[in-house]
């Protein structure tokens, strides 16, 4: 649909550029990413809650729900216009200086697209730039709140759920798919880790990491191991913990916390857990 809606607004171009090439009323840039120089807004779109489908590979789609942006670019008279590829790889070098990461990149029918995803303030936030190099692009956003626990991951209520239920989990821990490489946005709960072990001096720790089922058994358990040990070196090379008080664990799969038939489910079985020695 979003490609018939592209070539329908492409051949209209030639009569849209004689109007006004000033921002549509109410549009505006996004706060992820600036625009290409010499764009103004056709067309601006922004819905509370909405769903779009994004390519993630060759044969399969992702569904994502939440806040909603469309932004329809078209070029000033008299710029050089760049290339589709030069547009798409302006916002996907974006998205990586800024943390997040390129999910898939594509062409079709002489538009090139790009989708990317970015954990930012407490939202999972996906992005798609489709460019055909013809004096136009068109960005789609789509920003998911994460789970509260993402958010919330404090001392206080870890020590809490450790005390009544002898673990906690936590979701604000974040790595690339596939990778055991802690990103940034992990800074805020290794620190309330560490303001957990010193408010309670004898506390000691199994970090757990836990996967969802998808790829083999092996790699998974390999791949949890590697995000314990990442975290757990991270607490004591960054935040002076105690190297005696922490041990790595790796459950791989092996323990769901929800159905892996679901997105939503993976998600939550993404995890790692803090469990009382």
């Amino acid at each position: 649909m979003r490609r018939i809606l592209f070539f329908t607004s492409l051949l209209c171009s030639l009569s849209l550029f004689s109007f006004s090439q000033e921002d549509k009323n109410g549009g505006k840039d996004p706060t992820l990413f600036s625009r290409m120089p010499g764009f103004y807004i056709y067309n601006y779109e922004e819905l509370q809650f909405n769903k779009l489908e994004f390519w993630v590979s060759s044969a399969k789609k992702e569904t994502v729900e939440g806040h909603y942006i469309f932004i329809d670019y078209y070029a000033r008279e008299n710029i050089e216009q760049p290339s589709g590829l030069q547009i798409v790889r302006n916002y996907s070098n974006a998205i990586r200086k800024a943390g997040g990461q390129v999910v898939y990149e594509y062409e079709d029918g002489g538009t090139q697209s790009s989708v990317m995803k970015i954990i930012k303030n407490g939202s999972e936030i996906w992005a798609e730039i489709d460019a055909a190099g013809n004096g136009m692009y068109k960005l789609y956003i789509i920003e998911k709140e994460l789970m509260a626990q993402d958010v919330v991951a404090d001392a206080s209520s870890m020590g809490k759920m450790i005390r009544e239920t002898g673990k906690v989990a936590l979701y604000g821990i974040y790595f690339d798919t596939g990778m055991a490489v802690l990103k940034p946005e992990s800074d805020n709960s290794l620190s309330e880790i560490s303001k957990l072990m010193v408010s309670i001096p004898d506390l000691k720790l199994y970090v757990v990491g836990h996967t969802d089922n998808a790829g083999s058994y092996d790699s998974n358990m390999k791949l949890s191991m590697d995000r314990a040990l990442a975290v757990v070196t991270a607490l004591i090379s960054k935040y002076g913990a105690n190297a005696s008080r922490l041990k790595a664990c790796g459950d791989g799969p092996t323990a769901p916390v929800a159905t892996n038939e679901t997105d939503k489910g993976r998600a939550l079985n993404r995890r790692v857990e803090l469990v009382k020695q």
